[in-house]
């Protein structure tokens, strides 16, 4: 009974310290969400122009061209 006892416990302890690195993996709060990108889409005015709106400035050009 002693020689079972003495041989599990090395695989006892390997599974102790498995399970212990399993649950801080788990229970662990990632950085960022999987989703999140270090480039965001920006959203930009389009469809027809109404007529009280102004023209589009100079700078908004090279805006329009970087979407």
């Amino acid at each position: 009974m002693i020689a079972v006892a003495v041989s599990l416990l090395p695989a006892l302890g390997v599974l102790l310290y498995a399970m212990d690195r399993v649950e801080d993996r788990l229970s662990a709060g990632s950085s960022a969400p999987r989703h999140a990108r270090g480039r965001h889409l920006r959203l930009i005015r389009g469809g027809a122009p109404s007529r009280t709106e102004p023209g589009p400035a100079a700078g908004s050009e090279r805006r329009l061209d970087a979407a």
